[in-house]
C-alpha cells in the first residue's frame, strides 16, 4: 500500500499520522448497476466515457488529497469494488478522466462466480470486502487513520463497522464468528477473516464512516451504528463533516459545493439546507456550521445573507446540553461503545445480509 511522500514536518513538530481513505466504487463513486446478471454484463462492457460519477465525489477526493499535501500529511486513496476485474481498464481510465488521484483498486471476480455456478456469491459482499479491508490494513502504516466511504446498497455501514470493531479489538473470536455466520459469509472467508484479524495491529484507527444515501434510505436507520457512521445525502455534506474534523479546509468544501451547483442542479439555498440538516442530525455542531458558513457565503456557495435559522432556538438549547455533557461526549467519540450487532441484523431487511446498506 503506497503512501506518497509529502514535505517533512518542521523540526520539533510531531508529524500527523497518515490517512488511508477507502472508497467503495459502485454507488459511492460511480452510479453502477449490477443487481441482475444482465446489468452486471452491461456494466462489464461499458466504456469509461459512459460511466457516470456521483456529483461532487471527484472534487471531494481531490480536495482531501490536496489538503493533506499542504499539511505534510501522507494520504492514500484506495477503492474496493464488487464489480468484476474485467472492467478495470475502463475504471482506471474513468478515474484518469476525472483527475482523481488513487493508489490502488481491488475488484471482486464476479464472472468467475458465474462460470462456477456460485450465483449466491454475486450478491454476498460482506466477506469479500471485510477480508480486503483487513488485507489493506496489514499493508498500511501501523498508525494510519482511516476514513471509509460507502453507500446504502451493499451493507457498507455493517461491513465498515465490523472492520472498525475488529481492528479496535472490540470484536473477535466466537462473537465475530457468530456474527459472520448469521450474515451467511462463506466458511472459507470466515477462516480467512479470522486469520487476518489475528495479524492486524489493534487500535481505534477508523475515524469516520460516510454512507452516501444513493437509495435515499432514512438516516434514522443508521443510528444503531453510532456517531462514527455519518449518512449523507450529498458530498457537500460529507465535505462539511470532513472540514469540521480537520481533513479538509473551507476552500475544498467550497469546491465540492460548487460542483453540485454547476453539475447537479443544486442552489445555494439547497446547500444551506444540507448544512442545516447536518446540524439537526447532530453530525455537525452549530459552531462548526457557522465557522464554515462565512467563507462559503463569500465563495458564493451559500446564499450571501443568512436567513433566520429555523433551528435557532433548538440549536441554542442543544448547544447548552452539549456544553454540559462535553466531557462525556468527548469520551464517547474517542472510545466508541461496542455495537449491538444482533440488534443491527434484526433491523436490516431480508436482503441486508447480502447487499443492503
Amino acid at each position: 500500500m503506497r503512501f506518497r511522500r509529502t514535505r517533512s514536518a518542521p523540526p520539533g513538530v510531531t508529524p500527523p499520522p497518515p490517512v488511508l481513505c477507502r472508497w467503495d466504487l459502485d454507488k459511492t463513486y460511480l452510479r453502477s448497476d449490477f443487481d441482475t446478471l444482465r446489468s452486471l454484463l452491461r456494466t462489464a462492457f461499458e466504456k469509461a466515457e459512459d460511466k457516470v460519477d456521483v456529483p461532487g465525489v471527484a472534487e471531494l477526493i481531490r480536495a482531501v488529497k490536496a489538503a493533506a499535501e499542504r499539511r505534510g500529511r501522507p494520504l492514500a486513496v484506495h477503492f474496493i469494488s464488487a464489480s468484476p476485474p474485467q472492467i478495470g481498464a475502463a475504471i482506471r481510465k474513468k478515474l484518469t478522466l476525472d483527475g482523481v488521484p488513487y493508489d490502488g483498486i481491488v475488484f471482486k471476480d464476479q464472472l468467475s462466480h458465474i462460470r462456477h455456478g456460485r450465483l449466491r456469491n454475486l450478491r454476498e459482499h460482506v466477506g469479500f470486502k471485510l477480508a480486503e479491508l483487513l488485507r489493506g490494513r496489514l499493508e498500511a502504516p501501523p498508525d494510519a487513520r482511516e476514513l471509509l466511504f460507502g453507500d446504502d446498497w451493499e451493507s457498507d455501514s455493517l461491513i465498515y463497522s465490523l472492520y472498525a470493531d475488529i481492528v479496535a479489538g472490540r470484536l473477535g473470536g466466537e462473537r465475530l464468528v457468530r456474527v459472520l455466520r448469521r450474515i451467511r459469509v462463506d466458511a472459507s472467508l470466515v477462516d480467512a477473516i479470522l486469520a487476518l484479524a489475528g495479524r492486524a495491529v489493534v487500535g481505534d484507527f477508523v475515524a469516520r464512516i460516510f454512507i452516501n444515501l444513493e437509495r435515499r434510505s432514512p438516516p434514522g436507520v443508521f443510528r444503531l451504528f453510532g456517531a462514527r457512521v455519518v449518512p449523507t445525502f450529498n458530498y457537500f455534506q460529507t465535505a462539511a463533516v470532513l472540514a469540521a474534523d480537520g481533513y479538509l479546509d473551507a476552500d475544498g468544501t467550497a469546491r465540492v459545493g460548487r460542483a453540485l451547483l454547476d453539475k447537479a442542479g443544486y442552489t445555494p439555498r439547497r446547500l444551506e439546507n444540507s448544512l442545516d440538516d447536518l446540524v439537526r442530525r447532530e453530525h455537525l455542531t452549530p459552531a462548526a456550521a457557522e465557522g464554515l458558513a462565512a467563507p462559503l457565503r463569500a465563495a458564493g456557495v451559500l446564499p450571501a445573507s443568512a436567513r433566520p435559522s429555523r433551528w435557532g432556538r433548538a440549536l441554542r438549547v442543544l448547544g447548552g446540553l452539549r456544553r454540559r455533557g462535553q466531557s462525556s461526549a468527548r469520551t464517547a467519540r474517542t472510545e466508541p461503545a461496542p455495537l449491538d450487532y444482533d440488534a443491527i441484523l434484526d433491523r436490516l431487511p431480508a436482503r441486508g445480509t447480502a447487499s443492503a446498506g
